[in-house]
């Protein structure tokens, strides 16, 4: 038991049905129906791989889709054809939790697995059903995928970290009615995030940028609060609602994307920050814009109301950035520094993550965008800790108790 929840390790799998949720939710192209990435699957391959080792009788959960609902959800043949590649015999079905899944569950043999479709596809597993019934964990057992799966297994193993944010049926309901444990990933992503938050070695640099802006300012007001950090370099949309709150103009364009995309409350926010946190938080001392000619810097003072929309930090902070990146001993990297996925306007973002990278520093990576990035420019395999999480991680790192480690951590208090 580790952080008051069982593992792996407090459990004999052999010969058992396990019930194993992970989260291997990937960018897809729908046009073609390929994965664009691979790094959740890559990442739950060692539970997988061990329980397997270990001649359980595994059954696969996850999802595949956010909260778009029905326009964002789609089957998971695609992770399926993946996963074939690397386990033996694995097999799959277009079922959740209906009759056929069921009968595959019973045939199952030790040392095999298999992949249940998209716990999405049912309306209790969805978003709009978790935020509109808020279910006690006790009822999330009562629903139709509890209730037809569990008595078909010996053991639930939860190594969906990057879901553990969520109070859904698959996640919280099964800890109700069946021995629970985490898996390997789930454990090495709770052990990183603790130590990060609670014995960094310093100096600690978090680098925030992106557009989930919320998310931003929650942690940055965590990891200051308590320490965690010694500065936080920003970029991107984060970047221009501080530059906002400092009474300073990004041009009008800048503007009205933050108001049109409902950031306009940040602003005051990250004023308070800021007079909280004075010289903590290191704002870009310029910009990038795309015109006619291409890319165009600027220097943050010389920023008026006809500058174009700013979509990356200039040469000048990127530097800056990048020599406070190579004296720190801990960096955290959540967001890029602008638009990326443009070559002219992904030199902020590529010189940064260069630095990362490239630093003797103890480097955590987290966030869709920053590990989309990290696999554009082809640095994964150069930092120490690519976390999976998204949501999960921005409401551990701020403090917030988590729902499946709430589900876990009760299981394991009554199990002792």
């Amino acid at each position: 038991m580790k952080f008051g929840i069982p593992t792996i390790d407090d459990f004999d799998v052999c010969g058992k049905t396990v019930l194993c949720r992970v989260d291997i939710n990937e960018p897809l192209n729908k046009n073609t129906g390929q994965l664009k990435d691979t790094t959740r699957i890559d990442a739950s391959m060692a539970t997988i791989t061990e329980l397997l080792n270990k001649n359980a009788k595994v059954v696969i959960m996850a999802h595949q889709g956010s909260d778009i609902e029905y326009a964002n959800y789609y089957s998971l043949r695609p992770h399926f054809q993946y996963l074939s590649t690397k386990i033996p015999e694995l097999q799959y079905i277009d079922d959740v939790c209906g009759p056929a899944a069921m009968e595959k569950m019973r045939q199952l043999r030790p040392g095999q697995a298999l992949l249940l479709d998209n716990v999405r596809f049912m309306a209790e597993e969805q978003t709009l059903f978790e935020k509109s019934l808020k279910l006690s964990f006790a009822d999330q057992a009562k629903t139709l995928l509890v209730r037809r799966l569990a008595p078909l297994a010996d053991l639930y193993v939860c190594d969906a970290f990057a879901a553990a944010h969520r109070s859904q049926p698959s996640l919280c309901g099964f800890e109700q009615v069946l021995p629970s444990c985490m898996g390997r990933l789930f454990e090495r992503e709770y052990e990183t995030l603790s130590k990060l938050m609670l014995e960094p070695e310093h100096p600690c640099v978090f680098v925030l940028g992106g557009a989930k802006v919320a998310d931003a300012f929650m942690m940055m007001k965590a990891v200051l609060e308590s320490g965690a950090a010694d500065s936080i370099l920003t970029g991107g949309v984060v970047a221009n609602i501080l530059m906002l709150s400092q009474g300073k103009t990004v041009g009008k364009a800048t503007e009205r994307y933050i108001h049109d995309a409902g950031y306009g409350d940040c602003v005051g926010i990250g004023k308070e920050l800021i007079q909280a946190y004075s010289g903590k938080i290191l704002l870009p001392v310029d910009f990038a814009y795309v015109s006619n000619h291409g890319r165009v810097e600027v220097s943050s003072e010389n920023i008026d109301e006809l500058t174009p929309a700013l979509v990356d930090i200039g040469q000048a902070t990127a530097a800056g950035y990048a020599d406070i990146l190579q004296k720190a001993k801990t960096v955290f990297v959540n967001g890029p520094m602008g638009v990326f996925e443009k070559t002219e306007t992904a030199a902020g973002t590529k010189t940064v993550f260069e630095a990362m990278a490239n630093s003797p520093a103890h480097t955590i990576v987290g966030g869709g965008d920053s590990i989309t990035a990290l696999n554009a420019f082809e640095l994964k395999s150069k930092i120490n800790y690519v976390c999976t999480g998204g949501g999960a991680l921005i409401r551990f790192i701020s403090g917030e108790t988590l729902p499946v480690v709430q589900a876990l951590r009760t299981r394991g208090m009554a199990a002792e």
